[in-house]
C-alpha cells in the first residue's frame, strides 16, 4: 500500500476518534455543584451561594445561583454548607518515599512503585489533583510510569508532572559500597558537557522537568557560622539549564544556600526549593529572574532536623531558626513570586497530611489568601498550567475540592478536605447526604 494512502488512513482513524470524542463530551450528562462560598483563586474573593456546572471533564458554567440555570435532569451535588476550591496543586511532592539503605536492598521496584501508586491515590484524597513530583529517591524513571498510567485512566491519581532522577555532582550516582551499588537519588555528572548528556537522557525517558542539586549539604563551625556546601560550578549549571530550556522544560534546584543557591539563581533555574539560606540579595535577584520560591516549610522544619543539628553542635544551632527567619523576610518581599510545595516523602512527611503547609505559610506571615493562591494559581503557572487547571473557571478541567468551614477563617480547614473532584469525577465525598444518591460516588 502506498505511503500517502496509509496516512490518509491513519488521519481518517485520528479525525473519526477526535469527532466521536467531541461528541461525548458534548452529550454527556450535566453535573451541578452547589456551594456555600467559593473560592475565587484569581481574585481571592469568596462569594456566596454559587452553582459550578460540569459536564465531562470540563467546567462548562460558574455563576451564582440566580444566573445560573441547571438543566433539568442534571445530577445534583448539594455543597451549600461547604466552601468550594480548586483542586489543589503540590508543587513537590515524592510518592517514591525515602527508603533506608536496608529497605532499598529488600524493596523490589515493582514493590516499590505499587507503594507510590498508593501514595499518590492518597494525595488525591486529601486534594491535592495535581502534582509535580521532584524526584524518585533512586527509583529511576518509575515516577514516568506512574504518570502515564493515571493520565490512561488505568489508576484514580493526580495529574503528574515528573522529574525522574535529578542531577548530582561526581560521585552521587550510586549509594553504598563497592559490589553491593544502588542507585542513587541522582546521577552524578564530571563537568558542562555530562550535564547537557543528562538532561537529554532525562528528557528522552520521560521527564518533565529537571532537578539539580546545587547543595550537598551544611554544617557549623564552633562559633555558629554555617556553610552551605556548593556542587555544581556556575558553568556547569548554566549548561544544565541551557540545555533543559532549550528543549522546554524547566529545572527545579534543591538549594539550602550559600554558592550553590546563589549560582543556581544566576544561572537562571526556574524554582528554587527549601532556601533555607535565602538573603536579601538573593532574593531581589530571584524577583528579577521570575524565579518562583518554594519553601516546603513543614517539611524542613521538622523536629528531627532540629534535633540533628543539636546532636551535632552540642545542642547550641540548628538551621531551623535560619530558615523560619528567612522565610518570613522572603514572604515580606512583595515581588517575590512563592509557590506551594510540601516536599512529602513518606516516613518523613506522611502522603495525605501536606495540607499542614497552609497554616505554616500563614503562621510565618502569608496571608490566608495567598497561601491558598500559592497552591492554586501561582502553583499552575509554575507548571505552565495556567490554562487547564489553578481556578474554578469555564473551560478548565473540573478539578473541585471542598471543606466544611471558610478557610480563610481558619486555615486549618485544609486538613480536613471533605470532598475530593477531578476531572469530573468524583473521588471523595464526605459531605454527601447518606439518604440522597444523587450526591453520593466516588473511592471510599
Amino acid at each position: 500500500m502506498p505511503s500517502k494512502i496509509r496516512l490518509q488512513i491513519v488521519f481518517g482513524i485520528f479525525g473519526i476518534l477526535w469527532i466521536a470524542t467531541g461528541l461525548w463530551s458534548q452529550t454527556a450528562p450535566v453535573v451541578a455543584v452547589r456551594a456555600g462560598r467559593l473560592f475565587d483563586s484569581n481574585s481571592g474573593q469568596e462569594p456566596t451561594r454559587q452553582v459550578v456546572l460540569v459536564q465531562g471533564d470540563r467546567i462548562i458554567e460558574v455563576g451564582s445561583e440566580d444566573q445560573v440555570k441547571i438543566p433539568q435532569g442534571a445530577q445534583v451535588i448539594d455543597l451549600g454548607q461547604a466552601t468550594i476550591l480548586p483542586g489543589l496543586i503540590d508543587g513537590h511532592s515524592h510518592i517514591f518515599d525515602s527508603l533506608s539503605n536496608g529497605q532499598r536492598v529488600t524493596t523490589t521496584n515493582e514493590a516499590w512503585t505499587l507503594l507510590a501508586l498508593k501514595e499518590a491515590q492518597t494525595d488525591l484524597r486529601a486534594g491535592f489533583t495535581t502534582m509535580r513530583d521532584c524526584g524518585t529517591h533512586g527509583e529511576g524513571y518509575g515516577d514516568v510510569d506512574v504518570r502515564d498510567a493515571i493520565n490512561r485512566g488505568l489508576f484514580d491519581g493526580p495529574r503528574l508532572q515528573v522529574s525522574t532522577r535529578g542531577i548530582g555532582a561526581a560521585g552521587s550516582s550510586y549509594i553504598g559500597m563497592p559490589g553491593i551499588n544502588l542507585t542513587a537519588g541522582n546521577v552524578g555528572i564530571h563537568g558542562a558537557e555530562e550535564g547537557r548528556a543528562a538532561v537529554r537522557e532525562q528528557i528522552h525517558y520521560g521527564a518533565d522537568w529537571i532537578k539539580v542539586f546545587p547543595v550537598g549539604g551544611y554544617s557549623f563551625s564552633p562559633n555558629g557560622e554555617i556553610f552551605f556546601d556548593p556542587t555544581f560550578t556556575l558553568d556547569e549549571l548554566k549548561a544544565i539549564v541551557d540545555e533543559a530550556h532549550r528543549h522546554d522544560r524547566r529545572v527545579a534546584a534543591h538549594a539550602y544556600g550559600g554558592e550553590g543557591l546563589r549560582n543556581a539563581i544566576l544561572a537562571g533555574v526556574d524554582t528554587i526549593e527549601h532556601g533555607q539560606g535565602l538573603d536579601e540579595s538573593m532574593v531581589e535577584m530571584m524577583v528579577q529572574k521570575g524565579i518562583y520560591y518554594d519553601p516546603t516549610g513543614v517539611r524542613y522544619s521538622l523536629p528531627s532536623i532540629e534535633e540533628a543539628d543539636h546532636r551535632n553542635t552540642g545542642g547550641k544551632y540548628s538551621i531551623v531558626p535560619i530558615f523560619e527567619k528567612n522565610a518570613r523576610a522572603a514572604f515580606a518581599h512583595k515581588g517575590l513570586k512563592v509557590m506551594f510545595g510540601s516536599g512529602v516523602d513518606g516516613e518523613a512527611y506522611a502522603h495525605g497530611t501536606q495540607g499542614r503547609d497552609f497554616e505554616w505559610l500563614v503562621k510565618h506571615g502569608m496571608t490566608p489568601v495567598a497561601a491558598l493562591q500559592s497552591a492554586t494559581l501561582v502553583d499552575s503557572q509554575v507548571l505552565g498550567w495556567q490554562d487547564r487547571i489553578g481556578s474554578i473557571e469555564k473551560g478548565k478541567y473540573a478539578d473541585i475540592i471542598a471543606v466544611s468551614g471558610d478557610p480563610l477563617q481558619d486555615i486549618t480547614e485544609m486538613q480536613r478536605v471533605k470532598f475530593v473532584m477531578k476531572g469530573g469525577k468524583v473521588i471523595k465525598n464526605d459531605l454527601a447526604n447518606q439518604n440522597d444518591p444523587q450526591t453520593k460516588g466516588g473511592m471510599k
